[in-house]
């Protein structure tokens, strides 16, 4: 099972997907809370930020609250946050970790632009998110964490607990360490191990707090910990302790629900998915839906190496991984093995893909179908390994020498992965090409409720393998030609090594066209250029389709990641009765044959982007149309609410 979000849980909810008010909180009248005193609000959704040293486990449990968020019914989005290194100095701000959850009781599409709640385990926590915080939201603080020592290394000359500067926030100072360590003190546990547990209590206290349930991280500590039972029950001890001081405590006076989101889904077995993870999965299904076994030659890079780790765990699907030595050797042994047979997939992230690119244009030259998957970071070079973003398009596009096209794919949700590496694959097993799937860290991360498919409802992948000769010499002598082309596809016949009589040359140097002998002939090389090239604009994409209920003039065009916040910005726009129309790319090569017509039809054409504008580039310079660039580059994806002001200035200009 998948680490952290890797339970099982689902959750079965029905009724036809609805549309979403990202507006404000909703709360009920109060209601009796299990017999007690203490008031219960209803809640429509809720922003919640875990934050710590990245040793406190703040991933861990916003892994766990997320999962028992996904069993209750609620949809949700979360965005992980990283810090670069792997282990910063204790209690400094480029150590601190985060995790933002946002649940609701409706469709949603984002994490939240900012979190009306904030847990901080120590003064750089605080310090490093308390400007996310609007003014109102609550603030629990670990106060054992607050000495001077520790504040000084962040910069607080004075106790921001005293100071009067969280007066505008209510605040709910809780001594973490020390109830954790008291609550555990029956354990035999040093001080240091019994604190680790930090995490569970306060997982506990806020799951009391939105009536979350408690059984599946019960089991899963559990199991994560079977080898180490204490540590398991110590954990456990720990979690049920900071339930019950929220249930006993008078600082919480008010607890919260949030409904499941029972109108926001089809019906069907749905469970928490990362972005990662669904990629995995649908490599998997892609291969057996092709009946070809997968192979993944790879080489560990943030934020990629997630899909290694998991592959490498479902050998029982004819799944075979390979952690290479380096970039290089990953990408030429996924293209021997796309030579050999098999559904080939290479992983990596901008760097790699730098890299990969000789092999990637001899995978070109030799019309073999083979996936690369680039998750997405900042860049340039190492660039912000922990951080997202969406600049790598040109580099999938042009990034190669000489003429070496390549299709291009992109998700657009966590759960999207899942379908776009069936697309991905599909596109590379019928014209027999390496095709992009880009990703990113902010997809890749983060998770959301997934519809787990029939078998049925996948497409059928399967393709034929070359078995003898296709063509016949003038004297009519019949003779395999691997250059001879399918007439509609223009992809070129896939002869598995062995086969006897279909021997052939293989190599980078270019091919005679049809024999695929080693051609230096000017008008040769013109036409297999050419016919390179035509095959890759023939590849059938469907249109794209637009969002537009109004007749707006302005249209938004957007492309991977920013789906989320797009929509949300669309959504908040309509709401207050403006008028735009929104489209959405998943094919980048190719465009969609009707993207052109479709762009045409509006006076403004906005492209939000995470880089400097590299769609809105290739847009201007293929349709002639004046896109205007929205551009965001600080490695983290678009909020809602300023995506939303920007697009309505382009309106009203």
């Amino acid at each position: 099972m998948p680490r952290g979000r890797s339970s099982s849980v689902t959750s079965q909810v029905s009724s036809e997907a609805g549309e979403a008010l990202l507006g404000e909180q909703r709360s009920a009248p109060a209601k009796p809370h299990h017999g007690t005193e203490k008031e219960v609000r209803r809640l429509d959704r809720v922003i919640i930020r875990f934050a710590g040293d990245s040793g406190d486990g703040m991933q861990l449990t916003g892994d766990r609250f997320t999962s028992e968020t996904a069993s209750f019914g609620n949809d949700l989005s979360t965005l992980p946050n990283f810090p670069a290194e792997i282990r910063a100095p204790a209690g400094t701000l480029p150590g601190v970790s985060s995790f933002q959850l946002h649940f609701a009781d409706h469709d949603i599409l984002t994490p939240g632009d900012a979190p009306n709640v904030l847990v901080a385990m120590n003064p750089a926590a605080l310090k490093a998110n308390i400007g996310d915080v609007p003014r109102g939201g609550e603030i629990i603080v670990n106060t054992d964490e607050f000495a001077k020592r520790a504040m000084a290394k962040v910069g607080y000359a004075t106790s921001p607990l005293e100071d009067g500067s969280l007066d505008g926030y209510r605040v709910h100072p809780v001594p973490l360490t020390t109830l954790t360590v008291e609550a555990l003190k029956d354990f035999g546990l040093s001080r240091k191990e019994a604190e680790r547990s930090k995490n569970m209590f306060a997982l506990g206290l806020l799951s009391w707090m939105y009536h979350r349930p408690t059984e599946g991280t019960e089991t899963f500590l559990r199991q994560k910990f079977a080898k180490k039972p204490q540590i398991a029950e110590a954990n456990i001890v720990a979690f049920r302790a900071g339930w019950n001081f929220g249930e006993t405590t008078e600082d919480f006076a008010v607890s919260y629900e949030i409904a499941p989101a029972t109108t926001a889904f089809p019906t069907g077995t749905y469970r928490n998915i990362s972005g990662n993870l669904a990629l995995s999965y649908g490599l998997i299904a892609a291969s057996r839906q092709a009946d070809l076994p997968l192979y993944l030659g790879s080489y560990p890079i943030t934020p990629a190496s997630d899909i290694l780790h998991e592959l490498s765990k479902h050998k029982n699907f004819g799944v075979r991984t390979f952690q290479a030595e380096d970039e290089i050797a990953g990408i030429g042994a996924a293209l021997g093995a796309a030579f050999g047979g098999s559904l080939a997939v290479t992983t990596t992230s901008g760097p790699g893909v730098a890299l990969k690119s000789e092999t990637i244009g001899l995978a070109v030259s030799l019309e073999l179908p083979l996936l690369v998957v680039d998750i997405q970071r900042g860049g340039p070079s190492t660039g912000l390994p922990t951080k997202t973003e969406q600049a790598d398009l040109l580099q999938a596009m042009y990034g190669r020498n000489g003429e070496a096209p390549v299709p291009v794919v992109a998700p657009r949700t966590p759960a999207d992965c899942f379908d776009a590496a069936i697309e991905a694959a599909r596109i590379a097993l019928t014209y027999r090409t390496p095709v992009f799937l880009l990703s990113d860290g902010y997809l890749a991360n983060g998770s959301e409720p997934w519809r787990i498919p029939d078998v049925d409802e996948l497409p059928d992948l399967r393709t034929q393998f070359a078995t003898g000769p296709n063509h016949r010499l003038a004297d009519g002598t019949e003779v395999f030609w691997p250059y001879k082309r399918d007439p509609e596809t223009l992809a070129r016949p896939w002869a598995v090594p062995g086969t006897p009589g279909l021997e052939h040359r293989i190599g980078g140097i270019e091919k005679q066209d049809g024999t695929g002998n080693i051609s230096y002939d000017p008008a040769n090389h013109e036409f297999m250029v050419r016919t390179r090239q035509a095959k890759i604009d023939g590849i059938d994409v469907p249109d794209i389709e637009v969002d537009d209920p109004d007749g707006a003039r302005t249209l938004v065009l957007g492309w991977g990641s920013t789906y989320g916040p797009i929509t949300a910005a669309v959504r908040r726009i309509r709401r207050e009765n403006g008028h735009i129309a929104q489209a959405h790319l998943r094919h980048l090569n190719p465009f969609p044959k009707n993207l052109g017509e479709v762009l045409k039809r509006y006076d403004k054409v906005v492209i939000p982007e995470m880089n400097l504008g590299q769609l809105a580039t290739l847009v201007r310079a293929k349709y002639l149309v004046d896109a205007r660039s929205h551009t965001q580059v600080n490695g983290m994806p678009f909020k809602a609410e300023q995506l939303a002001a920007a697009l309505q200035e382009v309106i009203d200009a």
